[in-house]
């Protein structure tokens, strides 16, 4: 059976060795929790738009149960305080074996094995289903690592709704398999399934539906890259060790260009992995541009975490001591030490989120601190806070630009991302969709801005001098719509539309006008 403690197929690539746990004590989270407390809903829901099961079963018999994709679904928030029991290691083990066949009843053997070097009687935050707090709260999705459960993260995630976020996750699954996938399939059931989790915070009463972050570890780190590029609902992106560094090959595949987003993203790497290292890996033989080198039109905020591993950022990594036995030391770090890292990790992304989401300008300020004025323990991390710059070379790239320098500098701006990049050409039917929609809204010389310099764009196109002298004419400048429309004639000798209006505004006397 595939057990919570087992590592993703590629995890043994990225984990250097460590101290032995020997008489460590276990794993504690050691931030404070904030000032709401937390309580868990687990819903059993199936995402009807995908199938999940084939037609037929094992045995070739028609399949007769549910089809759709199963998301089990774990949503941390903010709530009532109550005198009940919280959650405990072993309360979220058992969610394990319900995660593709809801209702089951788990075996004492199943939970067993689910539960092998963990120790489940450790209390967590959580309370189960307790009175939600009145509010609205932005809304974080989490994604985990390569085939695991939805809860590996579950100390930073209860964190998170401790400060006042509703916290949504899912199992890491392939697309027709509990099993995780390493390749665009794979990648993209787990992106399907952020985009159906931001659907269903929607329902939530508590949801603040304009401010969405999604948050990876390892290939959920990567899953939420792709789901970003797709889904303009999400406002920020973290990522802990995030795959979208290691495996730049799928991201180039899919035809995803870093370099076009505008999200704020929150990076943390492991402490022994090194660039020079990662050109090895087989992933990397094509040599595909690097996602946070191309991360320029977003802010970027790099924390390198000097003593983890890449399990290190996960809290029931951490608390499984069967994922300490085959480490025999790294440098003066010791186990303890991944216990303080990681509770920076979770420092630093509430902060991030409170920057981004919830517009704290004291938070922003700590991301730019240096690790000694953030209060740091010495070699722990060092951080680097690298601000966006300029706009993608895109329409809506322009359209920002132009909305910043203002509409008397639409020319200026453009020209400056031309020279950002000279194979900046916007299109021109999209240009004069835009322009179009500025008239029908009556921005009347807004509209003629955008169809002029669609007109110095594609200077041999008679439907773009056509464009702009409907926009002349609609705004009151009859003699340059009479020149535009001669002009796309030239260009377009068959223009009917042209030699209409032509033949209209000329007839009419200069009384008429």
């Amino acid at each position: 059976m595939r057990a919570i403690r087992a590592v993703s197929c590629w995890l043994s690539i990225l984990a250097a060795p460590f101290l032995s746990a020997q008489s460590v004590p276990r794993f504690t989270f050691t931030d404070p929790a904030g000032p709401h407390a937390v309580g868990l809903k687990v819903m059993e829901q199936y995402d009807y738009a995908r199938t999940y099961r084939s037609a037929l079963d094992s045995l070739g018999k028609p399949y007769t149960g549910e089809r759709a994709r199963p998301v089990q679904t774990l949503v941390w928030y903010p709530a009532e305080k109550s005198g009940k029991t919280p959650m405990t290691v072993g309360d979220y083990a058992v969610l394990r074996g319900t995660e593709t066949e809801f209702g089951k009843k788990v075996s004492d053997e199943e939970l067993k094995e689910e539960t092998k070097g963990l120790a489940v009687t450790d209390k967590l935050w959580a309370v189960r289903d307790a009175a939600l707090e009145p509010g609205k709260f932005p809304v974080v999705i989490y994604a985990p690592s390569y085939s695991n459960v939805s809860w590996e993260n579950v100390d930073l995630c209860e964190y998170l709704a401790s400060h006042g976020y509703v916290v949504v996750a899912g199992p890491d699954m392939g697309e027709k398999t509990r099993g995780m996938t390493s390749d665009l399939s794979g990648i993209n059931a787990q992106a399907g399934d952020i985009s159906f989790l931001i659907g269903y915070a929607r329902s939530l009463p508590d949801a603040d539906m304009s401010e969405v972050a999604v948050g990876g570890f390892s290939w959920g780190g990567i899953s939420n890259l792709f789901a970003a590029s797709r889904d303009s609902r999400i406002d920020a992106l973290f990522a802990l060790d995030g795959s979208m560094r290691y495996f730049p090959g799928l991201v180039k595949q899919a035809n995803i260009h870093a370099e076009d987003l505008t999200l704020p993203l929150l990076f943390f790497t492991q402490g022994e992995i090194t660039m020079e290292e990662m050109e090895h890996f087989p992933a990397n033989d094509d040599h595909s541009p690097s996602v946070l080198n191309n991360w320029k039109h977003g802010d970027l905020t790099t924390v390198h975490m000097m003593g983890l591993t890449h399990g290190e950022f996960s809290s029931i990594f951490q608390r499984q001591d069967d994922f300490w036995k085959h480490f025999e030391g790294k440098d003066d770090f010791v186990r303890a030490d991944g216990a303080v890292g990681y509770a920076w990790v979770a420092r630093y992304t509430l902060t991030f989120l409170n920057a981004y989401l919830k517009h704290d300008a004291d938070a922003m300020a700590f991301l730019k601190k240096t690790p000694a004025e953030a209060g740091v323990p010495a070699h722990t991390l060092a951080i680097n806070f690298r601000p966006a710059s300029g706009s993608p070379s895109t329409l809506d790239g322009l359209r920002h630009e132009i909305n910043e320098k203002g509409w008397d500098h639409a020319a200026d701006a453009l020209a400056a991302m031309q020279k950002q990049d000279a194979k900046f050409k916007p299109d021109e039917g999209a240009m004069n969709d835009w322009g179009y929609e500025l008239l029908t809204g009556n921005h009347l010389q807004e509209a003629v801005t955008i169809l002029k310099l669609n007109v110095s764009l594609y200077p041999d196109s008679g439907n773009v001098y056509d464009s702009v002298a409907e926009a002349y004419l609609k705004s009151g400048q009859k003699d340059l719509a009479i020149e535009n429309y001669k002009k796309s004639l030239e260009k377009n000798p068959d223009n009917e539309h042209a030699k209409d209006k032509l033949k209209e505004l000329e007839s009419k006397s200069p009384a008429g006008n």
